[in-house]
């Protein structure tokens, strides 16, 4: 396969109606009803770990992050990690990843949840959280719910429902 010139950037509020676009090709209109949706809604992103890829001037992934908080303090909320279909398997997924996680570490941040595939997120140490440990505000597969400390023992003190944090 031809490596892509690819690369990755800060998101810029221009970028908004790009990054839906791709959302609704990815995901569809179901993407709306799911608890990972629910919970990132009306929650600002947080500008310094959302991230875009792009192919020349083709945007063609995204990752956003936000805050939530559980007992035990805030912790991060990773998602949508959206990757156009056409440029899948081509490393823009685990580019952003990587940037992503790099970036939360730099920033002092202890935990980052996500609900996801679970035999993609391992390669980045993802694993699923313990049952009744933290809990999401609407259903969703255990098998799906993960975590990832950014720290070693960071994810001790967390525990109970998770919650948004809205501005």
């Amino acid at each position: 396969m031809i490596p892509l010139p690819v690369s990755i950037r800060r998101e810029h509020p221009d970028d908004g109606p790009a990054i839906e676009r791709l959302h609704a090709r990815a995901f569809g209109p179901g993407r709306f009803a799911r608890t990972a949706y629910r919970l990132r809604e009306g929650t600002p992103a947080l500008p310094d770990l959302c991230l875009t890829a792009h192919v020349e001037t083709y945007l063609a992934g995204s990752i956003r992050v936000g805050p939530a908080e559980a007992e035990g303090g805030r912790l991060l909320v990773l998602g949508p990690l959206t990757v156009d279909p056409s440029f899948s398997d081509r490393g823009i997924g685990s580019a952003l990843m990587k940037a992503c996680l790099d970036a939360a570490r730099k920033g002092g941040h202890r935990l980052v949840i996500l609900v996801g595939d679970a035999p993609y997120y391992r390669r980045f140490g993802f694993a699923p959280v313990p049952p009744g440990r933290l809990v999401l505000p609407g259903p969703v597969d255990p098998g799906r719910f993960l975590w990832l400390p950014l720290a070693e023992g960071a994810e001790a003190p967390f525990s109970g429902l998770v919650r948004p944090i809205r501005s």
